[in-house]
């Protein structure tokens, strides 16, 4: 029986990783060749290059499969696929995602390595330890950035293909989680983070126009398999749910999985993050957030509403403008008296409808 694109996805991502795990282990053992009494010297020397060559055949081993996942999941639709060229693996290798040298990105290791001798007053095994941390989380990102940066060029080249599905891989942050299932079309970027291992799931129909293959049913957890089951996720609400207490607060900070908890919008929550700022309001200090405040933003189009229910303005609205700022759900459970007036508050500042 042909593979399905969710079976072709999981092969796809597993191979990958274990590039990645591969170029991560070559690193370790250039890394723990150098000496202690004059490592930085020795960097210069055979380390650098050792760690360069491992780090540009993990990119370009990493960036070689994305024409034939592509490919393969055109093939489980069952359509042809119409590729506009094929990728040059090396063109995506040798260099860091930033554009800069890797030699460049690998000596940062170094500098952390010595600034916690030298500044730090770290031992000098301990120190090597931290640089090595920094270094295989340079090199884990820089070759699983080529296969993704690959696969959506790939993606991008292939007139079948229309657009992708973001997939994260759990556990993941809480800006991946709200992301995955998402559909970008083909010229979208993918936005990722050091260390990230979500990944592209090609689709030939996107929401704009139909969503046939290319839709993922919310119900599946897919394309990443590890201890105890699926990990892959596609729906923010299941893998909140899916997590301990713990795992909640530590990932969605104790304030936001309290207010996910009690029935606030995981995406708004999440959001609220980004533009935060301190406002002096109701007579004191307060942590708010920029996110939805704009004309287009949904808060800013409620509390225009309620201006207009209320005949502060008219009904078309013009003239509004906000007079209070959105507040945060940490700051929300820190002024509220009580849960009734705390999901009140949620209500009100549009995290819960």
């Amino acid at each position: 029986m042909p593979a399905s694109a969710e079976e072709v996805a999981l092969a796809f991502y597993v191979r990958q990783q274990r590039i990645v795990r591969r170029a991560a282990n070559e690193a370790q053992a250039v890394w723990r060749r150098l000496p202690l009494s004059n490592w930085e010297a020795a960097w210069q020397g055979a380390a650098a290059a050792g760690l360069v060559g491992a780090i540009s055949s993990g990119q370009a081993e990493a960036a070689a499969h994305a024409d034939a996942y592509v490919a393969a999941v055109i093939a489980a639709d069952g359509l042809d696929s119409r590729p506009g060229g094929k990728l040059d693996p090396l063109g995506f290798a040798g260099v860091a995602a930033d554009g800069r040298p890797l030699k460049s990105l690998m000596y940062e290791s170094v500098l952390e390595a010595r600034w916690l001798v030298e500044e730090v007053g770290t031992a000098e095994v301990d120190a090597m330890i931290g640089g090595l941390e920094k270094l295989l989380k340079a090199v884990t990102t820089e070759v699983a950035d080529a296969g993704r940066t690959a696969t959506g060029a790939s993606i991008a080249g292939n007139r079948t293909i229309n657009g992708y599905i973001r997939i994260a891989s759990a556990p993941c942050c809480a800006r991946c989680a709200i992301l995955s299932g998402k559909e970008f079309g083909w010229n979208m970027g993918f936005q990722r983070h050091p260390r990230c291992d979500c990944v592209h799931m090609p689709a030939t129909l996107i929401a704009r126009s139909s969503l046939r293959r290319g839709h993922l049913n919310r119900n599946e957890v897919f394309p990443t398999t590890g201890r105890g089951g699926a990990r892959g996720i596609v729906d923010a609400d299941k893998y909140f749910q899916s997590l301990s207490h713990l795992e909640q607060n530590r990932i969605f900070t104790i304030a936001g999985a309290q207010a996910i908890r009690d029935g606030a919008s995981i995406t708004s929550v999440v959001n609220a993050r980004r533009g935060m700022y301190t406002a002096n309001a109701y007579g004191r200090s307060v942590r708010a957030t920029r996110d939805s405040t704009t004309r287009r933003g949904a808060w800013f189009r409620a509390e225009r509403q309620r201006a207009i229910q209320r005949g502060l303005v008219p009904a078309s609205g013009r003239g509004f403008r906000l007079m209070s700022p959105r507040l945060r759900p940490e700051e929300i459970y820190r002024l509220a008296g009580s849960r009734s007036e705390a999901i009140a508050m949620l209500h009100r500042f549009g995290y819960m409808t």
